[in-house]
């Protein structure tokens, strides 16, 4: 099925048609209709199905009419992420460059003054976070009543950030009768409620089960003791000649020291979390788009939306907590119907978050390296017991005497070992406390 049997103006067809899609995607064939026909929608879909043009769309078709007054947006789209928002706010710049229609970008980490500006000028659509949203609606600067259309993004990752609160205020301020659209990959009870409450009768649209990934990613499991894992992380990058691939860490710290470790390697990597202010995160985002760096070390805060085409890896070098993240962060790759590879580094302690995400997905991941019922599997158990049974076994003394230098070589070898797991950055990196050093000479 072609865009232009979807019902869009021969506008939007010429934008996208310079944007190079020919053919929409299942969310977007099943979306478009019934949002250009006013309905309220629940849209579930996994990430990377190209779910930000099926409302992006047909939104610019309904707001192409019109006029915008000021301090009061005619559409509202709500996103968890200032990078989802940036991104969504692309798609207007895309496919509505013949529209003239004007938008307003509202963000945290930049400034506020120039965000009131254009709103005071009117926009057609209004682009932004919940926190940022809610505190020029308090100051005045922004008036609600008059927004027909809104688009809530991501609602699953809104409640895992807690703006459910923020969202359902937001959603009291705004006419009764409006068109509300809702898209999630997973579908939980707050979110159903939500819906409940603030829906009118809405179409229903599922393109993949909840939380399903992607069928074109090949998915692996890498078994590693804390302590390796930077080194296995480095042998897998050259191995696998990653071309483009994110890295995902589960703590700040984390992606800054990581970050740190891959540059002094030789590798061309660059960071993006939470800490970050927004101008360096987009510095970032750009140079990693652009191709000076090839690696992007990044916490959760770009696992949603965002879409960078050519991902050929991602590895998560943290497993993540919470199931659904695992759904996202390899949906960095894979998209757009390419093939992409995603590997898991799992300890001891993953486990069973390991378990929840398998459950999620509905399917054991396979493990690096180990084939079910392959000869080489049976051949490495059948050592391993060999090796534990030897161990077990009483060892026949002998009166020839001991070399004297193997203890002095084996507490060099440990010593070596130390060394450079700490000049990795794995151990302990700060100050001592001096209560440590009590009681020892030097």
């Amino acid at each position: 099925m072609p865009f232009a049997d979807l019902g869009l103006s021969d506008e939007l067809l010429k934008a996208v048609g310079e944007a190079g899609y020919e053919e929409p995607t299942p969310i977007q064939a099943q979306a478009i209709p019934p949002i250009l026909m006013m309905k309220d929608l629940i849209g579930i879909a996994q990430t990377g199905t190209g779910k930000t043009a099926s409302f992006v769309l047909p939104m610019i078709d309904i707001l192409s009419h019109g006029r915008a007054r000021a301090r009061m947006p005619r559409s509202l789209i709500l996103e968890p992420t200032r990078e989802l928002a940036a991104q969504v706010a692309e798609n207007f710049d895309k496919y509505g460059k013949y529209t003239g229609l004007s938008k307003a970008l509202l963000i945290g980490g930049v400034s506020m003054g120039d965000q009131v500006k254009a709103l005071e000028k009117g926009v057609d659509v209004l682009i932004a976070t919940p926190g940022r949203l809610m505190d020029l609606f308090d100051r005045g600067n922004i008036l609600l009543n008059g927004c027909d259309l809104l688009v809530i993004d991501e609602a699953d990752r809104m409640l895992d950030m807690g703006f459910i609160p923020d969202i359902e205020h937001i959603c009291t301020k705004l006419p009764a009768t409006r068109q509300t659209m809702l898209f999630s990959a997973t579908m939980p009870p707050p979110i159903k409620k939500l819906t409940d409450r603030f829906l009118d009768n809405p179409k229903y649209i599922e393109v993949a089960r909840p939380a399903t990934a992607n069928k074109n990613i090949e998915q692996r499991i890498v078994h590693v003791a804390p302590n390796r894992k930077r080194e296995l992380l480095r042998k897998l990058l050259k191995s696998e000649e990653v071309e483009t691939g994110i890295i995902f860490c589960n703590r700040k710290t984390t992606v800054r020291e990581l970050n740190k470790s891959l540059k002094r390697h030789g590798f061309a990597a660059g960071e993006i979390h939470g800490d970050i202010d927004q101008a360096a995160r987009q510095a970032e985002l750009s140079a990693f788009k652009n191709g000076d760096i090839n690696l992007l070390v990044a916490s959760d805060v770009a696992a949603r939306g965002l879409d960078i085409k050519g991902v050929s890896h991602v590895f998560n070098f943290d497993a993540p907590w919470h199931p659904d993240d695992y759904v996202h962060r390899i949906g960095r790759t894979g998209r757009a119907g390419a093939n992409g590879k995603a590997f898991t580094f799992v300890t001891r302690a993953d486990e069973e978050a390991l378990d929840n995400i398998q459950k999620l997905i509905g399917y054991k991941i396979e493990v690096l390296g180990k084939d079910a019922g392959s000869k080489k599997t049976a051949k490495g158990e059948a050592d391993r017991k060999a090796s534990e049974k030897k161990k077990k076994q009483p060892v026949e003394r002998s009166d020839k005497p001991k070399p004297e230098k193997a203890p002095k070589s084996k507490a060099k070898a440990r010593e070596a070992q130390a060394k450079d797991e700490s000049d990795d950055g794995e151990g302990w990196n700060g100050p001592v406390p001096g209560f440590l050093g009590a009681g020892f000479k030097k």
